[in-house]
């Protein structure tokens, strides 16, 4: 069985030969030589050995062949527009599944109150978020985007900084009432804190003197150490972005900032995806979405 050898620029020829009813009639449409098109059709032929039209001195006439030849052309030309068509549209309006990645409070409090906005504007994207309080593997788990919080350890990522979202030691005005508010460092040893239990990192107050913080109750989201610290459990350090209405609503109290350098580095907030893999219209659509939307 012959191979499909034929060039898409032959198929088009044969196909305004047909609706032309000859080589010039299709020569001027394509405003190109005759023998251009003359020799396209003999390679068509060739390579399909058949002929595909009669030529007399007066008129050229598709043969039975040619017929059903150029009805199958014309069908998988219309293919190959629309596949081009949708490619085009795909770029001017971004569609497909865009996968995402995110820690349980970033996607909570910062990516949920975006979702409706955004599907608004890109109603042909399928968003799929995904938690995870653990870095995952971006292929393995068919993932197109992540955010991630603090230094980034893989040199294969290509990262987009969002933004810096600053660290705060806080705790409950019901806590504060029982057990008194810190007023140094030093104090925080006589308090209950709540920390993560997988990172210890994460439990590390960032200044010139790093200070390991005496954790008493330990959980593996970030979430569950906010939620322990509303319900006046302890004291917690967390980052700006899933506190913020806390903050400014009095549900908990900002303790010992002097106490906390920045910037550091856990305060960067990081859109990263595999270098070897081009940016999508979809996933550059959902950054500059979100770039500027974020309270971190």
């Amino acid at each position: 069985m012959n191979g499909i050898r034929s060039k898409t620029e032959d198929l088009e020829i044969l196909l305004a030969v047909a609706d032309h009813g000859g080589f010039s009639a299709a020569a001027n449409a394509l405003d190109i030589q005759v023998a251009k098109v003359s020799r396209a059709i003999s390679r068509l032929e060739q390579e399909h050995a058949c002929s595909l039209f009669t030529r007399t001195t007066r008129k050229v006439t598709v043969t039975q062949e040619g017929e059903q030849f150029i009805r199958s052309i014309r069908e998988a030309m219309k293919q190959i527009m629309g596949a081009e068509f949708a490619l085009t549209e795909q770029k001017i309006r971004p569609s497909g599944r865009l996968r995402i990645d995110a820690a349980s409070p970033f996607v909570l409090h910062q990516l949920v109150p975006l979702i409706k906005p955004f599907r608004i504007a890109y109603p042909d994207i399928e968003l799929e978020l995904v938690s995870n309080d653990s870095i995952i593997d971006l292929i393995e788990k068919r993932t197109d985007l992540a955010i991630r919080i603090g230094n980034l350890t893989d040199s294969g990522l290509y990262a987009t900084l969002l933004g810096r979202s600053p660290l705060y030691l806080v705790a409950s005005p019901d806590y504060l009432s029982q057990a008194g508010t810190p007023t140094h460092q030093e104090e925080l040893i006589r308090h209950e804190i709540i920390g993560f239990s997988d990172i210890a990192n994460l439990n590390k107050l960032p200044n010139t003197t790093p200070f390991n913080l005496p954790v008493t109750i330990k959980a593996s989201s970030g979430e569950t150490i906010r939620q322990l610290c509303l319900a006046g459990n302890g004291i917690a350090l967390l980052s700006h972005f899933m506190i913020a209405n806390d903050l400014a609503s009095g549900r908990l109290v900002s303790l010992l900032p002097e106490i906390i350098q920045s910037p550091n580095p856990r305060e960067q907030v990081q859109a990263v995806y595999y270098k070897h893999t081009k940016l999508s219209s979809r996933i550059e659509a959902f950054l500059q979405f979100i770039t500027g939307k974020l309270n971190l």
